[in-house]
């Protein structure tokens, strides 16, 4: 046994050395990489402001003026100057990106050893590879700032360096030339080489420093005690019977309660089955308790379909699958009168029981306040006032509220920290309708809130939601995210509202594959006939 935690030790040390050397060597050479690139592209950028990008085409054509011979004396020596290996200009062919022409190229071998061979003017080559192509891109189409190459590995007889390319613009602010800037990185193997072996070092001296010390101590100290208890505990569990009592044998309290605890073992036992048969029984009583939690729940919620069988103007759905027996997630629709309908969707703070009794109180009230015929923004305000004195658990919820006049298609909403709606018109696809989002309702008072506007027409949809869609997790942890969602709600664009949630459902269920639900899965949609 001693041998064995002995070997553990040493083994728990090794691997914290492995890791802690590990994570430092990452660490160490992203920094370091980071660094160089940003220093490079300094360098670059200022290289830049001795060019003409009016002129670079005169250059090509063959002028060598007093210009062309005096840039080139500037960047030879700017690039002895600050310890570079190249600094070259190229054109390239915009077409594909794959052929360059040298303009300028400025050579210090001495910098790395190395045996570069300086360009004359108008010498043409072809790009080393894609990974230069597309970076040329990046710079032409002024998708980036500047972009860096690395090769922290010795390749073609190439010692490790990088190379930041920075754009060349004319006096219009047009990119006409790529300044290329290639430096080494021998700092970063000088530097990673010693930290790697004070690591090694270190690690084989503490284990065998820790070999030594604990191979007394243990034994001493909890190998004999632990044998002691072995002991005991096998003559109980054949005998049944009470023995000597084992006492202190040991320092450590954890060790002489672990031997008086044999004494009372037995009878322990025999209360551990009673306990567990009377928690089994509340167990039942609990689950039973929660299947008819989530029944009220369900009957809360509107969840007879179709819900105005009498009406061909307007078709509307919805679903709330919580991801516990019960959920914090509600959803509500009726008609407010003939011509206006109301939707509400919102995401309390809590689950469980605690957060469906919240749920319950926030419907009813935003319930109430719509068919007093208040605005979405009125009902906010007057629903976060009402609860704020009595929400001692500091809970919150995220409401979308809305009323759809009908016989317009105008939706007028009001978010309150909620998801934003998605909405699709006729012959389109489905986008998210981005608003400003006001602060949730519960726990400031005084929190103010505005409407907004949506504007429907005939076999338009509006998608309202929960964060339990787009915040789906599968099994590797990563989330499905707003645009897979909206991708797969565009592929039920045309379909009824029913169909519509039930293929985003499917759709999450497929992502999530055996993961479980993380998060109530609550949709709604409506679409104008």
């Amino acid at each position: 046994m001693a041998a064995n935690i002995i070997g553990a030790i040493v083994l728990v040390l090794v691997l914290f050395g492995i890791i802690v050397s590990t994570i430092g060597f990452v660490s160490f050479t992203k920094a370091f990489k980071k660094e160089y690139a940003v220093t490079t592209y300094h360098m670059a950028d200022t290289a830049t402001t001795l060019i003409n990008g009016d002129h670079l085409d005169a250059y090509l054509a063959g002028e060598e003026t007093e210009e062309y011979l005096q840039t080139r004396e500037y960047l030879d020596a700017y690039c002895k100057k600050i310890s570079v290996s190249l600094i070259y200009l190229i054109k390239v062919d915009r077409s594909d990106y794959g052929r360059f022409v040298s303009i300028f190229n400025a050579v210090d071998n001495t910098v790395d050893d190395t045996s570069y061979k300086e360009w004359e003017l108008g010498h043409k080559r072809d790009t080393t590879n894609d990974e230069y192509r597309a970076k040329y891109k990046a710079l032409y189409d002024k998708e980036a700032v500047y972009e860096t190459v690395y090769r922290v590995k010795t390749t073609d007889g190439q010692h490790p360096h990088i190379t930041t390319m920075v754009p060349v613009t004319d006096s219009k602010g047009d990119v006409v030339a790529i300044l290329c800037m290639q430096r080494p990185v021998r700092e970063l193997n000088d530097a990673r080489r010693p930290y790697l072996i004070i690591i090694a070092v270190s690690t084989v001296l503490l284990a065998i420093l820790a070999s030594v010390f604990s191979a007394a101590f243990i034994k001493r100290q909890f190998v004999e005690p632990i044998k002691k208890v072995s002991e005991e505990a096998s003559r109980f569990a054949s005998e049944n019977t009470k023995g000597v009592p084992l006492g202190d044998i040991s320092r450590y309290s954890e060790l002489s309660n672990l031997s008086r605890s044999i004494d009372t073992m037995e009878s322990d036992m025999v209360e551990y089955v009673n306990n567990l048969t009377k928690a089994t029984a509340e167990k039942e009583r609990i689950g039973t308790e929660l299947s008819l939690a989530s029944n009220i729940q369900d009957s809360v919620l509107p969840n007879d379909f179709p819900a105005f069988p009498d009406r061909k103007d307007f078709d509307i759905y919805a679903s709330m699958v919580p991801a516990k027996e019960v959920g914090g997630d509600f959803y509500n629709f009726f008609l407010i009168d003939r011509d206006h309908l109301a939707i509400v969707i919102g995401d309390v703070s809590g689950k469980g029981i605690p957060g469906a009794l919240f749920m319950m109180v926030i419907n009813i009230l935003v319930s109430e306040r719509l068919k007093m015929g208040r605005s979405p923004a009125q009902v906010l305000t007057d629903v976060n006032d009402a609860i704020i004195d009595h929400n001692e658990s500091d809970m919150f919820v995220t409401l979308w509220v809305g009323i759809i006049e009908l016989s317009t298609g105008t939706v007028v909403a009001a978010n309150a920290g909620h998801d934003d709606a998605a909405v699709y018109h006729k012959n389109g696809k489905f986008e998210l309708f981005k608003t400003k989002h006001n602060f949730v309702v519960g726990p400031m008072k005084g929190s103010s809130y505005k409407d907004f506007a949506i504007q429907l027409g005939t076999g338009d949809k509006l998608f309202l939601y929960t964060d339990g869609v787009p915040e789906a997790n599968n099994e590797d942890g990563k989330l499905l995210g707003l645009d897979r969602m909206m991708d797969i709600l565009n592929e039920y664009k045309k379909d009824d509202p029913k169909t519509v949630l039930d293929g985003v459902y499917k759709g999450v269920k497929e992502f999530e594959g055996d993961a479980p639900q993380f998060d109530d899965i609550t949709m709604l949609c409506v679409e104008l006939k």
